[in-house]
């Protein structure tokens, strides 16, 4: 099985993000907790994109495919872009024992992808940004 979902860098799409997943997860039986996780993941992988990638700009592609082969333990799901160059898996990683009050603001999303994926990684090619996520299925 493999589905894509075209978005544009607007937040206001986000809420198809969310009904895109909740589609794979009755069409592949999924538990609610592993919707839940993919929701919160993609969703802060797709905002990072439509927030960083165009800057200045509005109506511009975000591309999301999910990929599942049958029997498969896991769903890979590739985010694709062709905006500013960025590699999130080089992001410092924010310091999670700090008080929230004294850690400086943002780096939690790429985090929080980082923790619910299983692997996550980056390359660029043909001048699109391509990240490649992985999730390991609670069956």
């Amino acid at each position: 099985m493999t589905q894509t979902l075209l978005l544009h860098n607007d937040v206001s799409e986000v809420s198809l993000l969310a009904e895109w997943v909740e589609g794979i997860g009755e069409q592949l039986s999924l538990a609610p907790g592993d919707v839940f996780q993919l929701n919160l993941a993609l969703e802060e992988a797709v905002v990072n994109v439509m927030h960083y990638a165009y800057p200045g700009e509005t109506g511009r592609p975000v591309r999301l495919e999910v990929q599942c082969s049958e029997n498969s333990e896991e769903l890979v799901f590739v985010l694709e872009d062709d905006g500013v160059p960025f590699d999130p898996t080089l992001a410092e990683q924010p310091d999670v024992t700090l008080d929230a009050s004294e850690r400086p603001i943002g780096g939690l999303g790429i985090f929080l992808v980082s923790q619910i994926m299983s692997d996550v990684s980056y390359r660029r090619n043909d001048d699109k940004n391509i990240l490649l996520m992985r999730y390991k299925l609670n069956k």
